[in-house]
């Protein structure tokens, strides 16, 4: 009978391979920690509803800002390196923050400017650290190579860091953050564990160091324009982060008024989100196996207009939470295989940069959405982004239907 750690992590994916996941699972713990405390510091330092809000919203500003850079870097230098460098500025930013709090000077702006900070930080570290499994393992296993990364976000950063956040901020406001400083730094010397087979930047851009970064971004833009398949992915991640989002920010609202669920209630809703998500990355890879990626892709998108009807048209609390289950499940699955395809697809020496396209797809989509739904729930009630989600989605799935295939079947580019 396999070992559990061969169950979680393969051998035949290598040690490189288990250091990279056990250096994002301990990252994931740090932020999942930060997800619960950050927002319970800000509330601690202002009763404003726009500066509550700003804190959220600085989770997208560094990726709308400096995510075309941050994949253009990931090309050019040594991934792992940047991946450590970035880490460690995270935990240089917290270290400071740790001061502040300690020494009775942590103010809002204090707060916020940490917050705007980590974020940058982590923009050049997810588009680094999203480049290496590519690296380590072979194009059969990137699909188990990405659930088990899925995983370990959904279990350390969704499901087990809020709490474990909120308990260490009721126990001392500084606790939570000293914690996250400990994993951030564990990850940094995790990742200097692995070896990557290339030590010099991919693709050869290193040899080039004072070609514009503008023109790095501009070869990649123009690589994803030429590919249908992947074009035509990076769209319908954008607009169904579009729709996606929309009733989504609105969604303590519309659980809490509209479901009159509570505040635990609507924390069940994300519970059950998670719960959903870590079935379905633990049975990935039977899916893999069995199940041809465009029909998963259809199944999954036409499981995301379903979920947005039945949200529009529930008034049940049992009913959302069933719905959200179903949602983390697919989500999770669809997520899983995106990344895949685009990381079998992508020549190496480009994986930055289209990575990062694709992540601002999703952070621009977000963005956009939340304020269609903010205007939509403000003059049509809190049903109203669900139905526009709907809507949206569903024509958005009858004209990707086709090119699912397309996208899934894609070939290896030439490097």
């Amino acid at each position: 009978m396999a070992s559990v750690g061969e169950l979680i992590a393969p051998a035949r994916m290598g040690a490189g391979f288990r250091w990279l996941l056990a250096s994002s699972w301990t990252s994931n713990v740090g932020d999942g920690i930060a997800l619960a405390a950050a927002p319970l510091l800000i509330a601690s330092q202002t009763d404003s509803p726009l500066l509550v809000a700003s804190g959220a919203m600085l989770q997208y500003l560094p990726w709308l800002l400096f995510g075309l850079h941050a994949g253009a870097i990931a090309d050019r230098f040594d991934r792992r390196r940047l991946v450590m460098v970035a880490n460690g500025a995270r935990a240089v930013v917290i270290a400071a923050l740790c001061v502040f709090i300690a020494t009775g000077h942590v103010s809002i702006g204090v707060v916020l400017g940490a917050a705007f900070l980590y974020g940058v930080a982590e923009v050049f570290a997810d588009s680094a650290s999203s480049t290496l499994l590519p690296m380590l393992v072979e194009p059969a296993d990137l699909g188990i190579g990405n659930a088990r990364l899925q995983g370990g976000y959904l279990v350390a950063n969704q499901f087990a860091g809020p709490p474990l956040g909120a308990f260490l901020f009721a126990a001392g406001t500084v606790l939570p953050f000293l914690v996250q400083v400990l994993c951030v730094a564990l990850a940094v010397v995790l990742i200097a564990r692995v070896a990557l087979p290339h030590a010099a930047p991919p693709g050869g851009l290193g040899d080039e160091p004072r070609r514009p970064v503008r023109r790095d971004i501009a070869d990649g833009l123009r690589w994803l324009w030429r590919n249908p398949p992947m074009r035509t992915l990076s769209l319908t991640i954008l607009v169904f982060n579009i729709t996606w989002a929309a009733p989504w920010g609105v969604l303590v609202l519309y659980s809490i008024d509209h479901l009159g669920m509570g505040p635990v209630g609507f924390g069940l809703l994300t519970t059950a989100a998670a719960v959903g998500g870590i079935l379905s990355t633990l049975s990935f890879g039977w899916l893999e196996r069995h199940v041809r990626f465009a029909t998963l892709m259809r199944v999954c998108l036409s499981l995301e207009v379903l979920m947005h009807l039945s949200f529009a048209l529930t008034t049940a609390a049992w009913v959302a939470l069933l719905l959200m289950f179903v949602f983390g499940a697919y989500a999770f699955v669809w997520g899983t295989i995106s990344t895949t395809v685009r990381q079998r697809v992508v020549p190496m020496h480009l994986q930055g940069r289209v990575g990062a396209v694709n992540t601002v797809c999703v952070f621009g989509g977000m963005v956009l959405g939340q304020a269609i739904g903010g205007v939509l729930a403000q003059w049509g009630g809190l049903t109203a982004p669900w139905w526009f989600a709907f809507g949206g989605a569903a024509i958005a799935l009858l004209l990707v239907w086709r090119q699912l295939g397309h996208i899934a079947a894609a070939p290896p580019a030439a490097s």
